[in-house]
């Protein structure tokens, strides 16, 4: 179900006139007005350069925004700086494309690392984590289907497995939001739907909304509740997938031919 931003919950994400230019005079985001309720999967989908990237990256200050509002539970993101931007970003989780994994570290020092915002420096340092993080991060490794990989070196990973690793690693963070910039895309079609499961899966069993930037509209279609389409640096459609009709589709990526 879409949400005005007026009528936004107190746990949802709320995005006020959000813009962004790289270069002054040229927006890449023109005044995007959204609101993400905290549950279920949200899938922007567009062409390539319209700003999804952009607008997934704005939510937790990767990218600065030029201008406009990000509340996560009330609380602006936008306008907060040193520690507390930091404390924001540990409830945000983040899907990277091509995985960010440290290749050198073992998938349970990368799944842990999700935890590093949350323990003294010292310890991840020496890479002593509590005992109630190492026990987590076994339940997170079974849950994505790597328990027998927990010793093995990243490099070592198929490009699925590493995407699993990353899931894992940001639910380590036990965030409130999850963000996952084209997280298929890297993937064969059989290995993209089975990340998709697991995304999907998991992050409604904890209870954490996600919103995914994907070019697939067919996995958008099948795994999100709700679907955005960006063209030109705006939103163009804002509803679930069953509304999500070919006239969109030519609004959203123009033209007629590739339908």
């Amino acid at each position: 179900m879409s949400l005005s931003a007026t009528q936004a919950t107190p746990r949802g994400l709320v995005l006020r006139g959000l813009s962004k230019e790289y270069v002054p005079g040229k927006p890449v985001l023109r005044g995007i007005d959204l609101a993400i309720a905290p549950e279920g999967m949200t899938a922007i989908i567009g062409p390539s350069g319209t700003g999804k990237s952009t607008l997934i990256r704005c939510i937790n200050r990767l990218v600065e925004p030029t201008a406009g509002e990000v509340l996560l539970h009330g609380e602006d993101i936008a306008r907060l700086r040193g520690g507390a931007l930091r404390a924001a970003r540990r409830r945000i989780g983040m899907v990277f494309q091509e995985y960010n994994l440290v290749e050198r570290l073992t998938v349970m020092e990368n799944v842990l690392s999700g935890r590093l915002g949350y323990v003294p420096l010292w310890r991840a340092w020496l890479r002593r984590y509590p005992e109630e993080d190492i026990a987590r991060a076994f339940e997170l490794l079974d849950a994505v289907g790597l328990p027998e990989h927990a010793t093995r070196r990243a490099d070592a990973l198929s490009g699925g497995q590493r995407q699993r690793v990353g899931i894992a690693r940001a639910l380590m963070q036990r965030p409130d939001l999850l963000l996952a910039d084209e997280p298929t895309s890297s993937l064969d079609p059989k290995t993209a739907v089975e990340v998709m499961e697991l995304l999907a899966r998991l992050t409604g069993e904890a209870g954490v909304p996600v919103i995914v930037n994907i070019h697939n509209v067919d996995l958008a279609r099948r795994f999100a509740q709700r679907i955005i389409g960006m063209s030109g640096g705006a939103v163009v459609f804002d509803g679930p997938p069953e509304a999500l009709e070919p006239e969109h589709l030519r609004q959203i990526y123009g033209g007629e031919d590739w339908l």
